[in-house]
């Protein structure tokens, strides 16, 4: 693994200044209300230097969950080539939920990030682009699977309907976590884990002969 030199470091310390700076003022006084202005300020480098790293707030703002997103699609690129397609995408989440936390911290402290989550559901704004995005990585991942699967993806729809059903759970996972007390990333992860094991049983042709099988209460 090459060592990063030390304008590389440096470089990458001024980035991950502009993103903790950026997203503690947006979490602390709002995303519209917050200006580059005020994060450059804040870290002491000039406008030229922000876009040098970013090209708008809105990039800032999904910075950190780009990384996440990321690490991610590189996990399922990983899984063993036995594995089914809703196997990977659940194996594929929950490694990446093991492993990200470190990753966060690199950069900005958990609480921060959760917070930024929050944020992004709360700001219409900022929702717009979260949907816009999970489009595109819908898209990513079907195509991921139909190359694992060895099929077209324009031609076969399983793996778009696969990737669809994926992340709809993901959505109501999140949105189930930002309204509970507990708001870690075990938190998250547990829950994550927990609706995807529900995947299968909410699919199933008929509920009611199947008996009490539901989650009950939220947390």
């Amino acid at each position: 693994m090459t060592v990063p030199g030390l304008r590389e470091r440096k470089k990458q310390r001024t980035r991950d200044a502009l993103t903790r700076v950026a997203l503690e003022l947006f979490t602390a006084q709002g995303y519209e209300s917050t200006t580059v202005d005020e994060i450059v300020e804040a870290v002491e480098v000039s406008q030229r230097t922000f876009f040098r790293y970013f090209s708008s707030k809105e990039e800032v703002a999904f910075a950190v969950q780009q990384m996440v997103e990321e690490r991610f699609v590189r996990t399922l690129g990983e899984r063993p080539p036995d594995e089914g397609p809703l196997d990977a995408l659940r194996n594929a989440v929950l490694s990446a939920w093991d492993t990200i936390g470190d990753a966060i911290t690199e950069v900005v402290p958990v609480e921060l990030y959760l917070r930024t989550f929050r944020l992004i559901e709360s700001t219409p704004a900022l929702l717009a682009v979260h949907l816009r995005r999970s489009t595109e990585m819908e898209e990513t991942l079907a195509r991921i699977i139909a190359d694992r699967e060895g099929v077209d993806v324009d031609e076969d729809p399983r793996p778009r309907i696969a990737v669809a059903a994926f992340s709809g759970v993901m959505r109501v996972t999140g949105q189930m976590w930002g309204r509970g007390s507990d708001q870690s990333l075990e938190a998250i992860r547990a829950l994550t884990e927990q609706y995807l094991d529900h995947l299968g049983p909410a699919l199933a042709p008929r509920w009611r002969d199947r008996g009490d099988e539901g989650l009950g209460t939220a947390p």
